[in-house]
């Protein structure tokens, strides 16, 4: 019976740490679980602080990216433009078409012409006008002068009637 009863509050005494164990496990997870409650928002804020942070870093690396990719293309495309008119240059060359810079300087030469033409133009207008006026003074001096001899004849006129 002594046996029994020191194995009887043996058992007792293991059942007694077994209880205060798992009391204190359910302790435990009980403290943890207001712990997480507690600094639960904390922690989201403190998650959703570190989002944002990756967010606005990958939003300005794609926009890098963006802007790279965005001027190779731009360059791709004009060199695409430039061979694609250097070919055109040289296939309207071959078939004998004038190119812009022919025309222009065909332009120019023109509006040098033009103004040759109009500067003759005018030295010829103003040439008429000073041998008009050149022949205008002889004429006039004739005048003078036979004005005298015309009064002459009409003076013998009447002389030679009677």
């Amino acid at each position: 019976m002594a046996k029994s009863l020191k194995k009887a509050s043996e058992e007792k005494q293991y059942a007694h740490v077994i209880l205060e164990s798992a009391n204190q496990i359910w302790l435990a997870g009980l403290g943890a679980f207001a712990k997480a409650q507690g600094e639960g928002v904390k922690a989201f804020d403190h998650l959703v602080e570190a989002g944002k942070q990756v967010e606005e870093k990958s939003r300005k690396s794609a926009e890098e990216k963006v802007v790279a990719v965005t001027s190779k293309a731009t360059e791709t495309w004009d060199k695409l433009e430039q061979v694609f008119q250097d070919r055109v240059a040289r296939a309207l060359n071959a078939l004998g078409v004038p190119s812009n810079k022919d025309l222009s300087d065909l332009n120019k030469r023109i509006e040098e012409l033009n103004k040759s033409v109009n500067e003759l133009l005018k030295k010829q207008a103003a040439k008429p006008a000073a041998a008009k006026a050149e022949e205008a003074k002889p004429a006039a001096k004739a005048e003078v002068a036979a004005k005298p001899a015309a009064a002459k004849v009409e003076a013998e006129k009447p002389a030679a009637k009677a």
